[in-house]
């Protein structure tokens, strides 16, 4: 169960950016957060809640009672983790709000620009210092929680993805990899360029047809509708949900790009995530709307060559068997008749091999 942005105390007429005040807001959550925990806990679920402990906004209990703090004083601004007190005060704070409030997985978000915080009163000689110390708190912070907390997984949020670095992904995953969630060309890139370099990220998708769940499916999916309306077309996001779980575990696998990488309406777009310890993959083929051409081509990587491998499309009739070596070296054709449309094709190795030609000993 995911509680995001807004369960303190906040004015509705600012909403869920007025943080600093971390505590349970005693009208909507009478008995605390801990009452939700419960809930989801008896139902075999665990419960990730939202945090932004570095961005202080006026008019909060940060702000009023330690100014001194804030890079911005009572005015609000960003949090000065490398103040030793401030520091202590954070790690004690928000290890009893997890303990208490029965939190399972700590999410952090960063909705604020500290370059300029960062800066301000530093000497010339010395620009970067202040960041420097930022980050080694920050990450002193996560590591005291999770020492405290064993088994804890941190999701790093940062308005969507935009603390991906190394040392953090040491310590946490994205379980949202971008907030730009809109539409699908964007989601297609985001996959093709995010699967190079990371095989675990999440996303939760807005949207209203197979295409485009399809093109932000990841390893790590959250379907979000609005369950008040009355037209939700519950059979797709059903559709969607058995689609995603057939896939979920071959996108943590081996990743190759099919095509080139492009934003422009009239290509295609593809990538293939290998599992060879599982003997399965999936490869997944967009052609988006202004592209005129029904079919390509792509060469498969990674395969047992002498292997016999059967293909099946989630998003079509389509089934066939290939060798890995017809697959690598010819080729799969692939035929998308709408545009837009895409090709989910799930293959698997067969038990039995294919008969290299004579003389071929690979």
């Amino acid at each position: 169960w995911w509680t995001d942005a807004g369960w303190y105390p906040c004015d509705p007429a600012i909403g869920w950016p007025q943080t600093g005040t971390w505590e349970p807001d005693p009208k909507r959550y009478p008995k605390g957060v801990r009452a939700l925990s419960d809930y989801v806990h008896k139902r075999g679920m665990k419960h990730v809640l939202w945090f932004e402990p570095e961005r202080v906004h006026p008019d909060t209990w940060l702000a009023e009672e330690h100014p001194e703090w804030i890079h911005g004083g009572k005015n609000g601004g960003l949090l000065r983790l490398d103040d030793p007190d401030c520091l202590r005060w954070a790690i004690e704070h928000f290890d009893a709000l997890i303990t208490e409030q029965g939190i399972d997985l700590y999410r952090q978000d960063f909705n604020i620009d500290p370059l300029s915080y960062w800066r301000a009163g530093e000497p010339a000689d010395r620009q970067g210092i202040t960041e420097n110390h930022h980050i080694t708190a920050y990450f002193a912070y996560w590591d005291e929680l999770r020492r405290r907390h064993p088994g804890m997984l941190i999701d790093s949020c940062a308005s969507g993805g935009r603390r991906n670095d190394l040392e953090t992904l040491r310590r946490a995953v994205p379980l949202l990899r971008s907030d730009y969630q809109c539409e699908p060309v964007g989601n297609q890139a985001h996959t093709y360029g995010l699967s190079f370099w990371l095989p675990y990220y999440g996303t939760g998708v807005y949207h209203d047809s197979l295409y485009n769940h399809h093109s932000s499916l990841a390893p790590a999916y959250g379907i979000c509708a609005d369950i008040r309306k009355p037209d939700i077309d519950y059979a797709m996001l059903r559709r969607t949900k058995d689609d995603w779980r057939a896939v979920a575990d071959l996108m943590l696998g081996d990743y190759y790009p099919l095509t080139a990488w492009s934003l422009d309406k009239d290509k295609w777009i593809g990538f293939q995530f290998d599992r060879p310890d599982l003997g399965r993959g999936a490869v997944q083929l967009f052609r988006r709307e202004q592209s005129k051409d029904e079919s390509v081509v792509v060469k498969l990587c990674g395969l047992d060559s002498k292997a016999v491998y059967s293909l099946s499309d989630r998003c079509s009739d389509f089934k066939a068997t290939f060798t890995g070596r017809e697959l690598m070296q010819g080729g799969l054709p692939v035929r998308i008749p709408n545009a837009p449309g895409d090709a989910l094709i799930i293959y698997t190795r067969d038990g039995k091999s294919a008969i290299p030609p004579t003389g071929d000993s690979r």
